[in-house]
């Protein structure tokens, strides 16, 4: 389940993605971690809708709020073929136990992506899997040109913004407003 969004080079390593001339994705996509838990976790891009796919995400996505359901299949379809959207699946041992949507937007001064609902499932937590699925999803981002990648996360998310600060994510100064259509 690799992408087919041609730009499926991903890293998975611990350290920060290498920026520039290097290898191509055949050598960076299907790479392996092994946790010091002797899990082997896995980082890529969905490519195809099928029932592991959708179970995942009815499985993680009420660990990642309570007021929105699962997508459906005809909504994950959308997600893993659109040309804006990327999403990436951590696996331990071939299981599906986190996600990343990474979206792409043009606007007049460039490129831009945001990273949004990225879920670890509970028993996978502090294992180095959140940080795999964000480091994929700004080496895609970078490869793909944007100018820089934004995401938004609750204040009472301490572990997860600890982790995002961590990998280099700086905090803003400004007022983010939301205007709800429903």
């Amino acid at each position: 389940m690799f992408g087919s969004h041609g730009d499926d080079a991903i890293a998975r390593t611990r350290t920060p993605p290498t920026v520039g001339p290097g290898p191509g994705p055949a050598d960076i996509v299907g790479a392996v971690t092994d946790e010091p838990s002797g899990d082997a976790t896995s980082i890529e891009i969905a490519e195809q809708v099928d029932d592991e796919l959708v179970e995942a995400f009815e499985r993680l996505i009420p660990q990642l709020s309570s007021s929105s359901p699962p997508p459906t299949r005809d909504e994950l379809r959308h997600l893993v073929d659109g040309d804006d959207t990327v999403v990436f699946l951590a696996r331990v041992d071939g299981v599906i136990v986190g996600s990343l949507t990474l979206a792409f937007y043009r606007i007049p001064t460039g490129l831009k992506a945001w990273i949004e609902d990225v879920v670890v499932d509970d028993a996978a937590r502090g294992h180095g899997v959140g940080r795999s699925m964000n480091e994929a999803a700004l080496d895609l981002a970078r490869r793909r040109g944007a100018k820089n990648v934004a995401l938004t996360s609750r204040p009472s998310r301490e572990a997860a913004n600890r982790l995002y600060q961590r990998i280099g994510f700086r905090i803003r100064e400004t007022n983010l407003y939301r205007y709800d259509l429903s």
